[in-house]
């Protein structure tokens, strides 16, 4: 199968456009030659449906005899939802950036104050506010980075007692059935611009495990 069968469609997170992925898909397409996207959702007044929705649309347009999708924050659970409610796709592989599978904790506490509140949207509200019980189902490999530079405003609301990328704690990243989980010293924001996280990306793509050790199931 030639590269260019491949393609790999980016999902970002809250308040994001998918230009901040810029650096990390140039560099996962100059590793493995696979053909890049992103997919741009609103983050605020969508529901997850309609995004899942709009995500089927957008991939069924490409085509691609093989896909692959890469999500950061939020943007791995429109992955998750979108596989859930579109099993039938071509197949590849799945990489979460910083996303957390479980209620989140920053989200939870800066939820309670009625203006911030407005702003998180619906999606967050409907996958981030509460406990989901998730459990990685779809029959493609996924594997996992959280961070662990404290650097975002997250921390502030949560007061995190553990590793976490400023925004997220590394335990909520924890996905049950996931392939491969590893952490690495960045920011949430900063996986956007690392070098080594968009080369385990790459690696992962490509290989269905991570460089930096064996394959850990969760």
């Amino acid at each position: 199968m030639s590269a260019s069968a491949e393609h790999v469609v980016y999902v970002h997170g809250l308040w994001l456009s998918g230009a901040e992925s810029l650096f990390l898909r140039r560099r996962v397409a100059q590793e493995t030659g696979f053909t890049t996207h992103t997919f741009s959702y609103p983050t605020v007044t969508s529901s997850m449906a309609e995004v899942a929705e709009r995500l089927n649309a957008f991939v069924t347009k490409l085509g691609a005899q093989r896909l692959h999708l890469v999500g950061h924050s939020l943007g791995g659970l429109v992955v998750y939802r979108f596989l859930e409610r579109y099993p039938a796709q071509a197949p590849g592989r799945v990489v979460f950036l910083g996303t957390p599978a479980v209620a989140s904790r920053a989200a939870v506490a800066a939820a309670r104050n009625r203006w911030i509140a407005t702003l998180v949207g619906r999606c967050v509200s409907e996958e981030l506010l509460k406990e989901q019980g998730r459990r990685w189902q779809a029959a493609r490999e996924l594997g996992i980075i959280a961070g662990t530079q404290r650097l975002g405003l997250g921390q502030f609301f949560a007061q995190f007692e553990e590793d976490c990328d400023g925004t997220i704690a590394v335990s909520e990243t924890r996905l049950p059935g996931a392939t491969d989980h590893n952490t690495l010293p960045v920011s949430h924001m900063g996986m956007m611009l690392s070098a080594r996280v968009a080369r385990e990306t790459a690696h992962f793509l490509q290989n269905g495990r991570f460089s930096l050790g064996p394959v850990r199931a969760i």
